[in-house]
Parts: C-alpha cells; structure tokens; sequence
C-alpha cells in the first residue's frame, strides 16, 4: 500500500461528495482523493483508469446503485477495497453488499474520526462491520453452509483461513507459512468451494463466526 491511501468517493450528491472530499484530503488523515463519482457506473469506469485503494461508496442511487455496481469494481480491479457508506439501506441491501464483496458499512453520520479510521482498516483488507451485520451476514451464510464445519479443513487450509481472517494478502500468507503464492491460491480456492463461499471477505467473515483465528 502506497504512503497515503487512495480512495474514490462515490456519491449522487453533489454536496455530500464534495464535503466528504474536502475531508478526507485533510494532511493529517493520510488519505489522497484520487477521484469521485456520481453513480455506479461512473464507480466502475473511475477504479478501472484510477486504480483506488478503497472505494467510499454510496449503496443507495440512480440509475446503477452502488450494489450493482460491486462486482464491476472487482471484475475491473480485484484488489481495490470497497466501504459501502449510506444514509439509509434496507438491511438485505447492506448484507448483500457485503456478501458481493464489501469490506466495510458505515452510515453517514459516522463521525469523521469514524469514517477515518475504518477507511484505514479496510484498506489493510479488514472487514469493518458493526456486530449485528456480520450476525446477519453469517445468518444468510449459514443458510447455503451449515452442513460445513471447521472440522472438514485439513491444518493448513485452517492456517491459511486464520491468515486471510486477519486481512494478509497471498504473499502475505506465503511469508507467513513458507509456502509458495500459488500453493496458497490452491488453498484458498478450495477455502471457498468446501465452504461454498464466493469471496475473502466471506470467508473472514466465516473464520470470525467460528473463532478461527
């Protein structure tokens, strides 16, 4: 990651967007506004030539909604880190969200220190949800895995599972357990077909719920 971290701010009002630039680019929060946008598709066309760190997106606007537009950004950028951050949502819509591959929720009366900080975190690829969010997130998970267990990893897919929890990337994990980047890719492939998953966040999301770490 690079010395400040660059985000995108995707907002459909004018007001709210550019306040929230003017924020973010304070010196102090180490952060550089690299760009912004007024709806998903704009999310999608600015991650694939500005290349963000973290995507501050808003779920709720016309035309294509921030939901919609979560696996595009992925697709354009895979290792951009999106936080969804909105006045108001059904729960489903944060959930799903966050199942597509958000890392963090926050509303927008967060407080800046708030807002901040979890920027931060989500850029070292840690999920930042409220407690009742991520109960709900793994409700709807254990929905399509509870015939899954922890017991049904071998040792080191259970390493590597703890690795991804804490938000290492590949190279990180390879570091970590002395095995090469593609061994690691193998595991966490297999992670997320034994466990019927689609993405990392899920499966930290996953290791948190079942004291893996």
């Amino acid at each position: 990651m690079s010395e400040k971290i660059r985000v995108l701010v995707v907002d459909d009002h004018t007001v709210v967007r550019k306040g929230l630039c003017a924020l973010l680019s304070a010196e102090k929060y180490g952060i550089t506004v690299v760009g912004e946008g007024a709806d998903g598709l704009d999310a999608i066309e600015k991650t694939r030539s500005l290349r963000p760190e973290v995507v501050l997106l808003d779920l709720v606007m016309p035309g294509m909604g921030g939901l919609e537009a979560i696996p595009g950004i992925l697709l354009e950028y895979p290792q951009a880190r999106i936080l969804v951050l909105t006045s108001f949502a059904e729960d489903a819509q944060v959930v799903e969200a966050v199942r597509s591959g958000a890392l963090g929720y926050l509303r927008k009366d967060s407080s800046p220190d708030e807002l901040v900080s979890t920027i931060h975190n989500v850029a070292l690829n840690r999920v930042s949800l409220p407690p009742e969010l991520v109960r709900k997130v793994m409700l709807k998970e254990h929905q399509t895995i509870e015939e899954h267990t922890a017991n049904e990893l071998t040792p080191r897919e259970e390493d590597v599972l703890r690795c991804v929890a804490k938000g290492y990337s590949n190279k990180q994990i390879a570091s970590e357990l002395s095995v090469s980047a593609t061994t690691v890719r193998t595991h966490v492939s297999n992670l997320l077909r034994k466990l019927n998953l689609e993405n990392r966040t899920q499966l930290a999301l996953y290791a948190r719920q079942n004291d893996i770490d």
